[in-house]
């Protein structure tokens, strides 16, 4: 147990061994998973429906919702069948594919972060050199460069993580292959994999944080210089719910990540339930219930869908009438 080796299959210890409790937490999940397609999938369809929303905010935001629909995927489906079976292996391709692939996404949506910020100081600091600025060009390469930093975090982390040889046990104290529990498998010569794996998520996690803290004060210094009251309050109103999302991620990444691997303790797994699970769930209802453009568009959506509704209605008996 004690020497290298190169592992073929890890065991997922999953997020309880109590019998009793795993059905009930398979109906939860199943749950949560849904409602996160549904409102995420909602919030990429009502987007691309609504003229009103053809703006570069809601173009980041559509990919904001694709990544929690992504990412999630990730983890949920190998979580949920585990729930119900007793055989929780892993090989060690499908630990390495789903570490690659939840990093990848993670990494993305704090660079997306950043830039929902960065486009957030952009509208609020220089309103009037906006078009000008956040183009459709620069939209799409702002995007561009998330997804490519993404990546290559994703791939030097997992390089880091799974080129070499493990030891000790098999099993993964986790119900996925994140980053601590495979970390502790590692052979005893893994600091340099620590300190790798370390800085790019540092990179990542406080580099993307000094971005959105810079943007937010910065927009925080034009809204007070602002004469009206009404124009504070809505430049404040435009940016509670990136903010919110921001809190919720970012505090939970903190948690999770930026301490010492001794200081992890069993909260982890709270911890990874909230980011990876519940911060999707959350995200499409932030972002709709907390924006009134949303809300209007959602209206104007379900008035158009009722009115063709009411129209087949009207129409199909006068076709069955003149057959």
């Amino acid at each position: 147990m004690g020497g290298n080796y190169t592992q073929t299959e890890f065991i997922l210890l999953g997020i309880t061994d109590s019998p009793c409790s795993q059905t009930p937490l398979f109906v939860l999940f199943l749950l949560i998973y849904i409602v996160t397609l549904v409102g995420n999938v909602g919030i990429i369809s009502l987007v691309r429906m609504s003229p009103s929303l053809h703006t570069p905010m809601y173009f980041f935001l559509t990919h904001f919702a694709l990544i929690d629909i992504c990412y999630p995927t990730a983890i949920s489906p190998r979580m949920l069948a585990d729930l119900l079976s007793e055989d929780k292996t892993i090989s060690f391709t499908g630990c390495m594919m789903q570490f690659l692939t939840f990093v990848f996404f993670g990494s993305a949506e704090c660079h997306l972060l950043a830039v929902m910020a960065y486009d957030r100081h952009i509208a609020i600091c220089h309103p009037m050199l906006y078009v000008t600025i956040i183009s459709s060009h620069v939209c799409w390469q702002l995007i561009a460069s998330s997804y490519l930093f993404a990546f290559l975090t994703a791939a030097i982390c997992t390089w880091c993580m799974f080129g070499g040889s493990f030891c000790g046990p098999k099993h993964i104290d986790h119900f996925f292959c994140d980053i601590v529990p495979v970390l502790k498998l590692l052979c005893p010569n893994k600091y340099r994999s620590e300190m790798v794996v370390f800085a790019f998520l540092t990179i990542n996690v406080v580099g993307m944080s000094m971005v959105i803290l810079l943007s937010y004060i910065s927009i925080l210094c034009t809204v007070l210089r602002m004469c009206s009251a009404q124009s504070r309050a809505r430049a404040f109103h435009t940016c509670t719910s990136h903010f919110m999302a921001v809190a919720l991620l970012y505090g939970t990444a903190f948690f999770m990540y930026l301490q010492p691997p001794s200081s992890h303790k069993s909260l982890d797994k709270v911890a990874s339930i909230f980011y990876a699970l519940l911060i999707p769930m959350l995200n499409p209802f932030i972002y709709s219930l907390r924006n009134k453009e949303v809300k209007a568009a959602l209206l104007k959506c379900g008035r158009r869908l009722l009115s063709r509704w009411q129209h087949k209605r009207v129409v199909s008996p006068r076709t069955r009438g003149l057959s």
